[in-house]
């Protein structure tokens, strides 16, 4: 190996450690409370769901990209719904157990104005992820981040950020985050993040 190429492949193995690090496979940190920079302005509750007041929110960066299915989604197309974005792998025991919840409300708020949008990552095979989306009867669409660039480059620093598999996001009307959670969701929990925002003028 020459000298040249040396310090090129130890800044790509330390790259691929730190997204391996930032998306710890089925696990969060310890407090449930971890998104950045000291000068955060959201408050975890028992539990473990972290919200932002209306008037302290941002918008997370561009999430957009191509759905397991090939299709061009754009999350920013989706304002003015409520918009819940949930990060998964069909490796994930957790994602399994919160994946039929996800459909159930889902399928649920289908007639109101919320959009759902699975992020599913860490999965080389494509078809692992149809499979799964397949066996739990996720309707809505996908976007397929095996790498989690998505994920990685989709958040500011100092918000509510998706740190682990499973995660879930929620964005109110003006695609700002406003909820999120570092854990596997049932449909109670999941709801619980929805409907106040819903309600929201």
């Amino acid at each position: 190996m020459s000298l040249s190429r040396a310090p090129r492949r130890t800044l790509l193995a330390a790259g691929i450690l730190s997204a391996a690090v930032a998306l710890s496979a089925c696990g969060s940190d310890s407090n449930g409370k971890s998104g950045g920079g000291g000068g955060t302005n959201f408050v975890t509750n028992t539990g473990g769901i972290s919200t932002v007041a209306k008037g302290e929110r941002t918008a997370p960066r561009t999430i957009a990209g191509e759905t397991l299915e090939g299709e061009k989604l754009d999350v920013a197309d989706l304002k003015g719904k409520v918009v819940v974005l949930n990060a998964w792998g069909s490796w994930c025991g957790p994602c399994r157990a919160e994946a039929p919840h996800f459909a159930k409300v889902a399928d649920a708020f289908k007639d109101k104005d919320v959009a759902f949008v699975g992020l599913n990552t860490r999965d080389p095979n494509k078809q692992q992820a149809l499979n799964f989306e397949e066996e739990y009867e996720v309707s809505y669409p996908s976007l397929y981040d095996p790498a989690g660039k998505v994920i990685l480059n989709g958040f500011p620093k100092g918000t509510l950020n998706l740190q682990a598999i499973p995660s879930t996001v929620v964005l109110d009307k003006d695609g700002k985050i406003a909820a999120r959670a570092l854990m596997a969701l049932d449909e109670k929990k999941l709801r619980s993040m929805i409907e106040p925002l819903l309600a929201e003028k």
